[in-house]
């Protein structure tokens, strides 16, 4: 056995045993030390980045190290094995998928605008705001000697008396009926009470002083393969009371659904992948937003969750190996009567746990909540609507009919999958243009600070001005030379952005042929599926009348450069419409309005899906359009190249 040290820029060291041949990666996975591993541990994506202090590692060098870097003690944890005593400097850029939390400014016109915007929408369509959770204030009689009925029944006539129901359709739980005599007497038998009413059925979920200036609040979370996002909402009024992002600490077992139900599916896979996600990742999320809002957990009655199929069995505990493997049947569509307690996130003991419901395999509660955000389904007009993640997924469709389908994008555009990518969080470059000659870049980051990464939005930017300036070509190779465009030892070229002299980083901030090979793929993968999904229903590009397009990747997306790399139909621009993190603002809507959470059930009844692997032509649509901006360039009649 062998000791083996992981020290960190900040916090305390790490120490563990380890044996002779154990891979560095799965040794840090054992300790539960946080290191980026987008490929699964597969020496594909070169994330998982450390350095070797001092003592003993078997590896090799690779094409993501450099023969300076690996003089200088840097290595790939997934390649490294143990063959000695060793110490291990795990940088933050190995980590960078727990970004830092970021709790949202709830005074920007932009994040109050878009759900308010959504309610308006909503309320047009007939789909009334208002929950079914509500406070029932009570003046009850105080005990005495003449009058000794036990507290639970003198709350019961209380309730019958002041909503107008029989007593026997009254519920009292337990974890109410607990507290019950405490709370009567401190507040002098003046209470309220926090209810659900179902038809002439009232579920008593707290009882509160009168004098409680406590809101009852929910809890809207967006569960992405990469990132999350969350709100905290006052239940009464709409108000946002706290709202948070960050990364899925799951991503170190892998950037895709595929790698990480493999590793589900090994000896305390499971419990590995929930435990990454709930208490990595929304536990700390939440006592974020917890102090932001001055919020008490137990007055937290209800939460949402909208993420993909894989996402809501690995955050439920649930064997997800089907949902890979043919005919492709995953655990549930639509589930009901579960209760935040079944994932032991620590809120109100009756909070129940809304799963926005699955359409298929790959097409998920995400999708069907940001469908109800997208409105496409109240519109005559036939739209489309892209969800830009780990899985890019559509729908298409109108008031008559929707279909879905699903394509596996990869983590390119949330920054996985990129030598320099990140999610769009402060120093991530979410807007760039080239000057033609100079070559030189102008960049708009996140926050305002020095450039630290490239988020999806950047990213899109970037590679268009390259290929419009006539610095790559259509494979995505470089063809110009200049100050800012480099070669490796192996001949692979990379332009620079921002250099780590004037930003202070670890390392120059650049995009290389592999990560435009990468995006490539990534965009190819949506717009084969936009064609495959439109032929299969006998149409083409032409008839698509507005765009949708959602996707937490910057704070919106160039639409004409998202149409010069292939990645969009070449249609009028005025047709698109990026519409923000629909899933989270569905999630919200599912809150805060019964109808709206009950249309979302609805969509996801109705929704035609398709399976793409089943499409004959979908692979030949993929190769074609594997190119910038396709082979066929009649596609695209709109790009031009600079001369």
């Amino acid at each position: 056995m062998f000791t083996i040290t992981f020290r960190f820029e900040s916090g305390e060291p790490v120490v563990i045993s380890a044996n002779a041949g154990e891979k560095l990666l799965d040794v840090a996975r054992k300790a539960n030390v946080a290191i980026d591993a987008p490929c699964s541990g597969n020496g594909v994506c070169g994330k998982c980045r450390v350095r070797l202090v001092s003592g003993y590692l078997d590896a090799p060098i690779n094409r993501h190290i450099t023969s300076e870097e690996y003089a200088a003690g840097w290595r790939l944890a997934c390649l490294a094995q143990i063959s000695g005593d060793a110490e291990i400097e795990v940088p933050d850029i190995a980590s960078a998928y727990r970004s830092r939390m970021k709790m949202a400014d709830l005074s920007s016109p932009e994040e109050i605008a878009l759900f308010e915007d959504l309610r308006r929408q909503l309320e047009e369509a007939g789909l009334a705001f208002g929950s079914d959770l509500s406070f029932l204030p009570l003046e009850l009689t105080e005990p005495t000697l003449e009058d000794t009925m036990p507290d639970n029944e003198r709350l019961l006539r209380a309730i019958e008396a002041a909503a107008g129901v029989d007593e026997s359709a009254i519920m009292l739980p337990y974890p109410v009926l607990k507290d019950l005599s405490w709370v009567l007497r401190e507040s002098g038998f003046r209470v309220k009470c926090v209810i659900s009413r179902d038809g002439e059925r009232i579920l008593v979920r707290d009882v509160l002083p009168q004098s409680s200036t406590e809101p009852m609040v929910g809890f809207a979370l967006d569960l992405g393969t990469t990132s999350l996002a969350g709100v905290l909402v006052d239940l009464e009024t709409g108000k946002i009371l706290a709202k948070a992002s960050g990364g899925n600490g799951q991503i170190r077992y892998g950037a895709d659904v595929i790698n990480r139900i493999i590793e589900s599916d090994k000896v305390g896979g499971r419990k590995r992948l929930q435990d990454a996600v709930i208490k990595e990742s929304i536990i700390p999320m939440l006592a974020s937003m917890y102090r932001s809002a001055g919020v008490n957990p137990r007055r937290i009655y209800r939460m949402v969750l909208a993420g993909n199929t894989t996402m809501n069995h690995l955050l439920l505990g649930l064997h997800a190996d089907p949902i890979r493997m043919e005919p492709f049947v995953p655990s549930f569509f639509r589930t009901d009567h579960l209760y935040v307690r079944d994932i032991q996130l620590k809120m109100n003991p009756l909070a129940e746990l809304i799963v926005a419901p699955n359409i298929g395999s790959y097409v998920g509660g995400d999708i069907t909540a940001g469908a109800l955000v997208s409105m496409i389904w109240n519109r005559p007009e036939m739209s489309l609507f892209i969800d830009l993640g780990t899985n890019g997924e559509l729908v298409f469709g109108n008031s008559e009919f929707l279909m879905s389908c699903a394509c596996s994008a990869g983590p390119a555009f949330e920054g996985g999958d990129i030598s320099c990518g990140m999610r769009a969080t402060d120093g991530a470059v979410e807007a760039c243009t080239i000057d033609k000659e100079t070559m030189e870049p102008s960049m708009t980051v996140v926050g305002g600070a020095a450039p630290a990464g490239i988020c999806g939005s950047g990213i899109i930017d970037v590679i268009a001005e390259l290929f419009r300036c006539g610095i790559i070509n259509g494979k995505g190779k470089f063809i110009r030379e200049g100050a800012r465009i480099l070669h490796d030892e192996h001949g692979m070229g990379s332009y620079v952005l921002a250099w780590k002299k004037d930003t202070g980083g670890v390392k120059d901030v650049v995009i290389n042929e592999v990560d435009i090979d990468n995006f490539i793929r990534a965009k190819g993968a949506i717009f084969s599926a936009t064609q495959t999904m439109l032929a299969s229903l006998g149409f083409d590009a032409s008839v698509i009348e507005r765009v949708y397009v959602a996707g937490g990747i910057g704070s919106g997306i160039n639409m004409k450069n998202a149409v010069t790399i292939g990645m969009f139909p070449d249609i009028p621009l005025e047709h698109f419409h990026y519409i923000g993190n629909s899933s989270q603002t569905g999630a919200y809507a599912m809150l805060l309005s019964s109808q709206a959470r009950e249309k979302v059930f609805e969509l996801g009844r109705s929704m035609t899906y398709l399976e793409l692997s089943n499409e004959p032509g979908y692979m030949d649509e993929f190769v074609a359009a594997c190119f910038l901006p396709h082979t066929d360039s009649g596609l695209f009649p709109s790009v031009r190249v600079e001369p």
